[in-house]
Order: C-alpha cells, then structure tokens, then sequence
C-alpha cells in the first residue's frame, strides 16, 4: 500500500520511495526528510479540498505531503496496539 492510502491516523513501516526516473529529486528529498526503510509514519490529517495536503508524522516531526508525493511512498500498515 502506499502512503496516501494509509487510513487517517493510523501507523505504518516505510517499505521504500518509488524513483520514477534516474536521479528522482523528489524521491532522493523525501528520503532525507525521514522516508527510509523500517521507518514509523503515521497519518496525522488531511486537508479540507480533496483531502490535499496530508499531515504526515515521521518520528516527532510532521510535514505536509501532496497526495501525487505520498503515492510514492510505500508503507506496511502497524495492526493498532501493535508493539514494534
């Protein structure tokens, strides 16, 4: 699944960011902001026209995420109570 179809507020482990093309900006940027393997992501909000910008929280640190950008994220949901 991928990071735009995580349901609201729940928890997830990134799997990996899709590179689209050799030397993807945007992959390589989300990557340095936090989006690497193993990591916990939690969707925080959405916004209020067509559920654009995502509030995405990586460890204690949140950023807001256009959906075409939280597509490429890949993630493996978190079952809630879940001890990782």
């Amino acid at each position: 699944m991928t990071l735009s179809d995580l349901p609201l507020h729940s928890s997830a482990l990134v799997e990996s960011v899709q590179e689209l093309h050799a030397n993807d900006a945007i992959a390589r940027r989300l990557q340095e902001l936090g989006f690497v393997k193993g990591e916990d992501v939690r969707l925080v909000a959405r916004g209020p026209v067509g559920g654009e910008p995502l509030l995405v929280q990586v460890g204690f640190t949140r950023f807001a995420l256009r959906r075409s950008e939280a597509r490429r994220i890949l993630v493996t949901a978190v079952a809630a109570g879940a001890v990782a």
